[in-house]
């Protein structure tokens, strides 16, 4: 093995939560190449446990676009360190095109990359310090990457974690929802080409680091336009996503996920899908591993996992077969606020899922009422608003880790819709799975979008978003351009709200709204379009859950404390700054957020990185084609003979017939500008 950096010893340290009786020391390995069949070599961090006689032990790895040396160093630090003093090999690899790693990337989950990732399985699989049986995990990206490994079958690989990953690329990930664009698509635009074309490190990889990088500037893409210019759910979204071969994946899969992500769908629909050993996790949080992800309460995801490992790696008797197989937080309602602590609630499990401890209660749309009882009166027809305001309490759709961004108190939004209410519920009502809307209605135009919010209405009259969904009318079911329905004829619409758990209590309403609009959560349709809802023929469908049986105790790893050590860095910058304006002359609504420079100092290896994103959001009401949606992303890398600065933007406006997109892409090195490039691309609006 060829390797160069520094190596060194990692203290010991007694284990918490696991049924591992292992304590070793550790060797660290900074960068070491990994070498693909085509040539190109792949940078990797090491952690290798020093056993008695240096004995081969079982090997984790990670396998991710996200920037070894710098950019997600404090969370490599966090989980590896920790799993190699119990005994595992640990291993970081930079894909193909980032980081520290050779060769190129011009979009996610190429074929070049799952063949890579293939490729370092089976190269760890080979080590004198393996013994033949791989794990592998990743949050977002990285736990997409295990699911795509796991259904290709490697023999070495034995057992994943997928943590807030994602198995269908076009209805649950960042760029389309229900499909619709998503204005999420835009940060990520911005985001990654800024990473891809951020430099190789001089200290690990060598004095060719600015070839390699030079290279990478050479070839930089701008994949922001493919993810736009595929409407529709076809072969470029379902390459890489399992949701439709996920049986092929036999080993052991842990699927954990956050209720206020963007991928929380993930973890419930595969284990409906899956017959072989999957269990999975839903806490209250975001889009991070769940040691540090907010609202708590979290889990020691370090301890949990050593746990998964033992008994798949090393075959442990330890039980883990005989429990749950989803355990999940149940929330409860809190007064709507930008950002939470702590969410109330409670962890329930369920021995199977689908459970027969959840059964489908139908409730029936009358005059501004949500019935549960067989008849109601109801008006013949109603009108579904599509103001562009509608959306202003909306949040962020991903809650990508950032300060804030969770859904406001939504009377203002609903006072723009369509609504119905229950009346003030005599016991509480719990629900876990999807909820189901069959809305009949009517729409006089090809394109136009449907928005549909469940909400948790308080005695105060306070409104609290439990979960939403989006249906872009111009597409069927299958995510194809729907060639049934012509416009102004009656037809019905099945609308799948993402899965959630959620106990509606005593005294509290249930309500249900239709929008056609929710800006600046997802682009509007190119016209306002007219929609009218049949209320007789529309239902809403709540997966209830029936009681608590003596199992649903689950005992967590709660214990806020963890092996992982303390940051090896030190931090400064300033929260996130959330802004709206209006101005009342021309009517237009501005809004945006902006993270400022946060640095992080690597004094251990002479490096300081900062990053700084800023977005904005604009829309004239009654005006579709008027909004525009912008992110900036700066990355900076100092050292003590340069600073390097990397700034991708991303920028998109429409009219009736095209998307008109805007990318950006400047690097500069001690202030002076070194590269720049710009793209243009006009898309045509097909279904959309």
């Amino acid at each position: 093995m060829h390797h160069s950096g520094g190596e060194r010893p990692l203290c010991r340290a007694k284990p918490r939560g696991s049924d591992s009786d292992m304590q070793t020391a550790v060797k660290e390995i900074e960068h070491c190449w990994i070498p693909m069949t085509d040539g190109t070599r792949l940078s990797a961090r090491l952690w290798l446990p020093q056993t008695q006689g240096n004995h081969p032990t079982p090997a984790i790895i990670e396998y991710i676009p996200y920037r070894k040396r710098d950019m997600v160093r404090l969370r490599d630090e966090r989980n590896h360190p920790v799993f190699a003093r119990h005994g595992y090999a640990c291993v970081r690899v930079d894909m193909r095109g980032s980081g520290d790693s050779e060769g190129l990337m011009a979009d996610m989950y190429s074929p070049e990359e799952i063949s890579d990732g293939l490729g370092v399985i089976q190269w760890i699989a080979e080590q004198d310090w393996c013994n033949g049986q791989v794990g592998m995990m990743g949050t977002s990206w990285g736990g997409t990457s295990s699911l795509q490994m796991a259904s290709l079958r490697p023999d070495p690989l034995k057992a994943i974690i997928a943590v807030c990953a994602t198995d269908d690329r076009f209805n649950d990930d960042i760029h389309h929802m229900g499909g619709c664009l998503l204005t999420d698509t835009l940060e990520w635009g911005a985001m990654l080409p800024a990473i891809l074309a951020s430099p190789p490190d001089p200290e690990t990889v060598g004095p060719n680091w600015r070839e390699m990088w030079q290279e990478r500037l050479d070839h930089c893409a701008f994949p922001l336009e493919n993810w736009i210019r595929h409407e529709t759910q076809d072969a470029y979204w379902r390459h890489g996503s399992v949701s439709d071969n996920v049986e092929d994946i036999s080993c052991p899969m842990l699927l954990v996920g956050g209720w206020v992500d963007r991928y929380s769908n993930t973890v419930m629909n595969l284990l409906s899908r899956s017959h072989n050993p999957s269990w999975g996790i839903v806490g209250p949080w975001g889009h991070h591993y769940p040691d540090v992800a907010t609202p708590g309460p979290g889990i020691n995801f370090q301890a949990e996992a050593i746990r998964w490992w033992d008994r798949w790696l090393l075959g442990r008797e330890n039980g883990i077969e005989y429990e749950p197989r989803l355990r999940v937080w149940r929330q409860e309602y809190v007064p709507p606020q930008n950002k939470l602590h702590e969410r109330p609630g409670s962890w329930i499990a369920e021995n199977q899922w689908p459970s027969t401890n959840v059964a489908p209660r139908t409730y029936r749309l009358g005059y501004g009422v949500l019935s549960h009882t067989e008849t109601i009166a109801a008006e013949p027809t109603a009108v579904i608003p599509n103001s562009l305001r509608i959306g202003s309490t909306s949040g962020d759709t991903g809650y990508f880790g950032r300060d804030g961004g969770l859904p406001l108190d939504q009377r203002g939004d609903d006072a723009l819709s369509l609504v119905f209410d229950t009346e003030p519920l005599e016991s509480p009502i719990d629900i876990l799975g999807q909820a189901v809307v069959n809305v009949a209605l009517q729409v006089d135009q090809p394109k136009a979008v449907l928005v549909v919010r469940l909400n948790d209405v308080a005695p105060d009259g306070a409104s609290s978003r439990v979960v939403f969904g989006i249906c872009n009318l111009a597409l069927d079911r299958e995510g194809a351009p729907d060639s049934e329905h012509s416009p102004s004829t009656q037809r019905t619409v099945e609308v799948q709200l993402p899965n959630t758990a959620y106990r509606f209590g005593k005294g509290h309403r249930i309500r249900l709204t239709f929008s056609g609009s929710y800006w600046p959560l997802i682009w509007p349709a190119p016209q306002l379009a007219p929609m009218t809802l049949h209320p007789k023929q529309t239902r809403l469908s709540l997966p209830c859950r029936q009681t608590d049986s003596p199992e649903s105790a689950v005992v967590f790893h709660t214990d806020p404390e963890s092996e992982a050590p303390s940051p090896k860095a030190r931090i400064e910058g300033a929260p996130l700054d959330r802004w709206s304006r209006h101005d009342i002359v021309t009517g237009t609504i501005r809004t945006g957020w902006h993270q400022p420079l946060t640095r992080i100092a690597f004094s251990e290896i002479g490096l300081e990185f900062a990053f700084e994103t800023k977005a904005e959001f604009q829309i004239t009401p009654d005006e579709p084609n008027s909004a525009s949606g912008q992110f900036q992303h700066q990355l900076l890398f100092t050292r003590p003979d340069s600073i390097i600065e990397v700034v991708g933007t991303a920028r998109l406006q429409s009219s009736v017939s095209d998307y008109h997109v805007f990318g950006r892409l400047e690097v500069r090195e001690n202030d002076t500008l070194v590269f720049e490039r710009e793209w243009q691309p006009v898309i045509s609006r097909k279904h959309s």
